[in-house]
């Protein structure tokens, strides 16, 4: 009876983080599309330079830069110690669920996987040369769009034509976003008497509420500034097709199981206790499920640390190793490069997490 309790929590829990989500997967949409993709355009024959851009590109949340850095690495743009780099320095689709969670936190990981990922890529050069692989044809996996003037989002002088003959997608996003939007401001305080909690996340140790409400208050701000600026081709293609039917259903999925799952094991078993005492176990297993090209499976750690349960060691060690899809492509096009690429994150993330346990972190 206990767990189905909980089955209400866990959905208020699911939707707050997916809404999250989707919101910063957003904005990093629209600033890739106003950009059109000239992510590493300027790129020079510099080895140094190579693995600077990989780590900007890859500490990006998302998948985003991560793509582009395959796409620079199959097109021999950048060498192999580049791509080490980039994809050290991602941790995928968990870094949206990073900022949604443990936003502080959060925030030294991405500084510490920077880092890493610099000073390993380096290394890496080393020893590597940059990878002479020939030209492959790959899957377009990121859309951008270089020549049609319809993907030039912002524009002031639009606003009036998008609500003269506005969209239904545009409406629903539209009451959805504000309604959120008021309710976490005015309904969300740290008294819940006589309030109407609508902002949900799991208990956490390692994270402050006020900092999670005022994250959430300036992503959902910049959303809404966002869907009354952009075209309706934006909104169909970039949002509707992209965002909401290929992430959506996903994100809440993988967020409500996962929860569902970490609530039931906490109701029955001491996982601060099962992990002390097993904690090398639990590192080589959160590193080896990092090898998983798929935005999911990884939130389990992150819940885990979220809640006092993992040291933030095994989580950095997971968030290296792991890279949500950003190395599906390069799965495609070279499973040699996929492997190779994972090695050398596999014995980095191992690395960084013997230590982080040893030092106590």
């Amino acid at each position: 009876m206990h767990f189905l309790h909980e089955l209400g929590p866990v959905i208020k829990q699911s939707l707050t983080i997916t809404l999250f989500v989707l919101s910063m997967m957003l904005i990093i949409e629209y600033f890739n599309v106003f950009s059109r993709g000239k992510w590493g355009k300027n790129l020079k024959t510099s080895t140094w330079k190579q693995i600077l851009l990989a780590a900007v590109l890859g500490v990006i949340p998302g998948c985003l830069g991560a793509y582009t850095a395959v796409s620079l690495y199959i097109h021999n743009v950048i060498g192999t110690a580049a791509l080490a780099t980039a994809m050290i320095a991602t941790s995928g689709d968990e870094a949206f669920f990073m900022f949604s969670v443990i936003p502080d936190t959060a925030l030294i990981i991405q500084g510490s996987i920077f880092l890493i990922a610099i000073i390993t890529g380096f290394i890496v050069s080393i020893f590597i040369k940059k990878n002479q692989q020939s030209v492959i044809n790959q899957e377009k996996h990121l859309e951008v769009h270089t020549d049609e003037a319809q993907c030039f989002c912002f524009s002031w002088g639009s606003i009036a034509a998008n609500f003269k003959n506005i969209s239904l997608l545009r409406v629903l996003l539209l009451l959805i976003l504000p309604a959120t939007l008021i309710f976490i401001i005015f309904f969300n305080g740290h008294e819940h008497g006589d309030h109407f909690e609508f902002l949900s996340m799991p208990d956490m140790e390692h994270s402050h509420p006020e900092w999670i409400r005022y994250t959430f208050i300036a992503v959902l701000s910049i959303s809404i500034l966002m869907i009354i600026t952009v075209n309706d081709h934006f909104l169909s293609h970039h949002i509707r097709d992209h965002i909401i039917k290929k992430h959506f259903v996903r994100i809440l999925a993988w967020t409500f199981f996962t929860l569902l799952i970490l609530n039931f094991i906490n109701h029955y078993l001491d996982l601060e206790q099962i992990i002390g005492d097993n904690i090398y176990i639990i590192l080589v297993v959160a590193v080896l499920v990092g090898i998983i090209p798929e935005s999911g499976p990884h939130l389990f750690f992150l819940l885990l640390f979220a809640s006092g349960a993992l040291p933030l060691s095994i989580l950095l060690a997971n968030s290296i190793v792991q890279d949500g899809h950003g190395s599906l492509p390069l799965l495609a096009e070279s499973r040699k490069g996929f492997f190779l690429i994972k090695g050398i994150n596999l014995l980095v993330g191992l690395i960084v997490g013997i230590t982080g346990i040893l030092m106590g972190i």
